[in-house]
């Protein structure tokens, strides 16, 4: 009698990033391109007079922002879940490494924006937008590399990035808001709560959610709270079935939304987000400017901070044996993967236009740090990969974090 096949766990969106994020990192690096040309170009004057044109009461480049981010945001809260409850992150040994990386590449980042700001109460605003890392850049380039790079490393990327996603969300709450609204505050926690209940009710049809969601995002908009937050806490009350001893159900509401979401987000989200927002006019542009303070602060947060939190936390949790290095890795690949941690785009760009909302020369100068930090990190992360020795994979010492 022939032995069934073996049970696999279901295709995620998480699992997939190691193949067609990757893809769509290339199409958002397209997307970026694209926008610096454009916006310097006769077409100028066309392309930011269309980003500021009103639509509904609200700028087409506040539609990109405030409401398809705000489903970027709901894919992100979905992997966040998804993982910490049924996948990489659902222990506290699978988390350990790629939390305490996040943590150092959050940390030295912004301490390296306030000590070139430091005398610039104006601009101290910016601290947390060298902070974050783009992942669908990241393992653009890590594509790119192939089989240069362990499997390995690119699943520690991928954690590293989920957890850092978490930790911009809980930044941008708690301290990129404007003045609050009670009333609408009221309206989104009452929202919130009856969409709780129907999880707790075992509702799997994703309509309700997706409906309430929808009346979420306009309390959360309104309350003086970003939008965006709104994508996130949908995303914890959408019920997920865990696995018991089996693959958990694809059929899982989870699952089928971030399935649906994912190449929407990849394809489309995120190239528009980049084409709406990496244009910045070069025109009187000097060398001198990169030395304006927060161009300054953005750039060496990203090109020097990233590298120091990450491969630091890393290097120190490895010594003191919290954690293992990634299997088949070499401490070069670490560090060329740390570098590639500073490629802070989307999320960085993003925290930007947050910070210096009401100052368009600051927002400006973010663009311009954040491009230039990126595009340094992206190309010495790829050069040390590059040249880095590759390591054998003897058999394995830790214990396998997929579930049977």
């Amino acid at each position: 009698m022939q032995a069934p096949a073996p049970l696999r766990r279901p295709f995620s969106a998480f699992r997939s990033m190691l193949t067609s994020e990757a893809g769509g990192g290339l199409v958002l690096m397209a997307s970026a391109v694209l926008a610096l040309v454009v916006a310097n170009s006769p077409l100028a004057e066309r392309y930011f007079a269309v980003l500021q044109t009103k639509v509904g009461g609200l700028s087409v480049l506040h539609w990109i922002n405030d409401a398809l981010m705000a489903l970027f945001f709901l894919l992100v809260g979905l992997e966040i879940k998804r993982e910490m409850l049924d996948g990489r992150l659902r222990t506290w040994p699978d988390r350990i490494l790629p939390g305490l990386a996040a943590l150092g590449g959050m940390a030295a980042p912004a301490l390296v924006y306030v000590a070139v700001n430091r005398h610039s109460p104006e601009t101290l605003r910016g601290w947390a937008i060298p902070a974050a890392t783009d992942i669908a850049f990241a393992l653009g380039i890590l594509a790119l590399l192939g089989s240069r790079v362990p499997v390995s490393l690119k699943v520690f990327l991928t954690a590293l990035a989920i957890l850092d996603d978490l930790g911009a969300v809980l930044i941008i709450a708690l301290f990129y808001t404007a003045d609050l609204s009670l009333p609408m505050l009221g309206g989104a926690a009452a929202t919130l709560a009856v969409l709780y209940g129907l999880n707790r009710a075992g509702i799997s049809r994703l309509a309700p959610y997706l409906v309430l969601g929808a009346v979420l995002w306009v309390f959360v908009l309104k309350s003086g709270v970003h939008a965006t937050v709104a994508g996130v806490l949908l995303a914890l009350t959408i019920p997920l079935r865990l696995s018991i001893g089996r693959p958990d159900d694809p059929t899982s509401p989870l699952h089928r939304l971030e399935h649906a979401l994912h190449p929407w987000s990849a394809y489309l989200i995120l190239p528009i987000f980049g084409f709406a927002n990496a244009g910045v006019s070069l025109a009187g542009f000097t060398p001198a400017m990169l030395l304006d303070p927060v161009t300054l602060g953005v750039t060496l947060g990203l090109v020097v901070g990233k590298q120091l939190g990450v491969f630091g936390f890393v290097f120190a949790a490895v010594k003191l044996g919290l954690a293992q290095r990634p299997a088949g890795a070499g401490w070069m690949q670490v560090y060329g993967v740390s570098l590639l941690c500073g490629i802070g785009f989307t999320m960085s760009l993003f925290i930007g236009l947050l910070a210096f909302a009401d100052a368009p020369d600051l927002e400006a100068e973010t663009k311009v740090g954040v491009l230039a930090g990126s595009i340094v990190c992206m190309a010495a992360g790829a050069l040390v990969l590059l040249v880095a020795p590759r390591r054998r994979v003897g058999a394995p010492k830790t214990r396998s974090v997929e579930v049977a």
